[in-house]
Parts: C-alpha cells; structure tokens; sequence
C-alpha cells in the first residue's frame, strides 16, 4: 500500500493539473449550446431540405469543407473553412458570424484544448494518455481509501487549505466522484485509442475499421448536393440531416451524415458516400452494424452529455468540476508539501539548507 500511495501522489503531482484543464474546459463545452448567443442559435428546426441544399450548394461554391446543420439544441448552420475559418448562418441562410481563425470563437478553440490540447493528433494522443493516468488514479485512489474508510468525512471543499488537509479532502470526495470519474476515463480514452476499445468490446463483435479511402469521379462544375440531401432522406425519411462533408481534392468522395432515432450520437454515423456527379457510392447503415460498435457509438454522447437531457449535463458536469478540484488540489498538495519538506523553518533559520539537502 505504501508503494502504491508513492505512485498515486507523485503521478498526480505532474499529472493532476492536465486532468483539471480537461475536466474544466469539458464542462465547458458540455454547455456550449447553451451560453453561445448568437442570433438564430435558439430558434426552432425547421430541416427544410430543399433550403439547405440551396445554402449547402452556395457555401460549397464559396469554398466550404463541412457544413454542420442545425439540430433540435442549436438553431444555426455552421461552415468550415480552410485554415480554420468558418461561419455560421441561421436556416434562411443568412450569415450571422465569422471568423478567420479558431481563436476569434471560444467554443472552437475551447474544443481544441479538449481534444486536441492546441497539438493535433499529437496532443490528442497525450490527452489520452492523461485519461489512462486518470483510470489508474481512480482504482488506486479506491484501494487507498478502504485502508482508511473508517474516518471518511466528505466535504465539499478542504477544512483548511494546507497540504493535510487537502490530502483529507481529496479521498474523501474521490470516493463520491469515483464512479463518474470512471465513466468518464473510460468514454473519453476509449474514443482517443479505438483498438484498444476494440480489444476490450470484441466478445460483442468487431468494431468497424477505418474507411478504405474511394476513388470516386470528380465533379465537373457545381456538384448536385441538394439532390445528394434529398436522396439521403428518401433512404432514411425518419433519419435529421446533420452534416456534408466536401471532399478535399479532386477524386475524393461527399458524404452526407445523418442521424437515425436509436442513434445517442449528436451527429450520427449513418453516412452516405457519394461522388462528384451525385451518385451514391456507399451507403453506412450502424443499424446493421456489430453489438460492439452500437455500444462504442455511445461512448461520445455519455462523455460530451449529448444524451439524457439537462439531468445528464448536471451529472457530466458534475464530473468535470470533480476532476478540475482533485486535479488541482492534488497538484498544489503535491509540490506544497515538497517545498515545506525542502525549506523547514528550523533549517532555514539556522541557514543549514545545503547541509540538510546533503
């Protein structure tokens, strides 16, 4: 045991402040929808397909690489650009927000620190690898608190902000926030290391592969998207259209993503393939999919708290903000402690520090 509490608070002494990052900028985005004012973001869906196919052809044609429509939670029609530009349009196509660059809308550099910590794939990678950090800290934090369950006093915040205290503090509350925290490891590194999932999924069946890249013919002149949009409804007419996605050099194919009811994912992974001239090439049906990936499809809307209403976007919440206080606390209990240790008053007064490092 004492091996193991070594291991839990030094891990958590470099570890804990990346933790506390992604669990606040996670609550964060749990209520994006909600805090981004903006006109049109509140309006109800109309899902005309015939207008947006006329919006979705004219923003391919201005440069578009993805076009997001509006859903039941966010009223607007967002555009993204090369380079990080992009814009959003309410559902009669007018514009009424741009930007050049991530940085001018909190809710996509917000998102990029999440997912990507600022470093693409690489980043994504390292906050993946916190998640697994975060897994072991949760099933170790439970074994060190069974040794001392019996003076469990949970509390919201520390009885004092000194480095006993908080360590108090920190066990006492991590066994209340363990379970969740664990849900929460367990989606968010399961969506950054796939195989592994897979691994972990497969007594349910196989997860589905990366898509084989298509050849498909290119367009010559303005492809047909609002015939695409409206083939797609008549293949699934009980399915919200949520997403085109343009192809990013001649030969590549467009996809139409769509969102079926038994779906938990915001947008949807049933997805229509087709090339340039408007012909359907493939079609993505997860209803025929593995029980794996039915499970694994979950995984994004329990951890973003795209499913179950505003009780759900409490729970996640709470998660997030358990996260950020242990994550914190842990890191400033941590190095606190071992910069007392290092500088005890007695020494520093009598001007020993060298002798008592040696």
């Amino acid at each position: 045991m004492k091996l193991l509490s070594i291991l839990h608070r030094w891990s958590g002494g470099f570890v804990g402040l990346l933790l506390a990052i992604l669990g606040l900028s996670g609550i964060i985005l749990v209520w994006k929808d909600s805090w981004i004012s903006l006109p049109g973001a509140r309006d109800p869906l109309v899902a005309n397909v015939e207008t947006l196919g006329q919006i979705a052809e004219r923003e391919a044609a201005a440069g578009a690489t993805r076009i997001t429509f509006p859903s039941d939670d966010f009223g607007l029609i967002q555009v993204g650009r090369d380079g990080g530009a992009g814009a959003y349009l309410n559902q009669h196509g007018d514009t009424v927000a741009t930007w050049t660059s991530q940085w001018q809308r909190p809710e996509l550099w917000i998102f990029d620190l999440h997912h990507h910590l600022f470093y693409g794939e690489t980043g994504e990678t390292i906050a993946g690898a916190a998640g697994v950090f975060g897994l072991l800290f949760v099933i170790s934090g439970i074994f060190l608190w069974l040794r001392s369950r019996s003076r469990w006093r949970p509390r919201l915040l520390p009885r004092k902000f000194q480095p006993g205290p908080i360590v108090i503090h920190h066990r006492d509350i991590g066994i209340l926030l363990a379970p969740l925290l664990l849900l929460t490891f367990l989606t968010g590194t399961g969506m950054v290391f796939k195989q592994a999932a897979g691994a972990v999924l497969s007594p349910w069946g196989k997860l589905d592969g990366r898509p084989k890249p298509l050849e498909v013919a290119p367009a010559h002149g303005p492809a047909p998207i609002a015939a695409m949009l409206a083939e797609a409804r008549v293949r699934f007419p009980d399915a919200a259209l949520r997403r085109v996605t343009l192809p990013g050099k001649p030969g590549q194919p467009w996809s139409v993503t769509m969102r079926q009811p038994f779906e938990w994912s915001a947008n949807g992974r049933t997805r229509l393939t087709f090339d340039g001239t408007g012909n359907l090439v493939k079609v993505d049906n997860p209803a025929a999919g593995s029980q794996a990936a039915s499970i694994y499809e979950k995984f994004l809307p329990l951890h973003s708290a795209k499913v179950g209403g505003f009780a759900w976007q409490l729970v996640m919440t709470l998660s997030g903000l358990g996260l950020t206080i242990l994550g914190t606390f842990a890191c400033l209990s941590f190095w606190f402690r071992k910069a007392r240790k290092r500088r005890r008053p007695e020494i520093a007064k009598a001007g020993l520090e060298v002798a008592a490092a040696g």
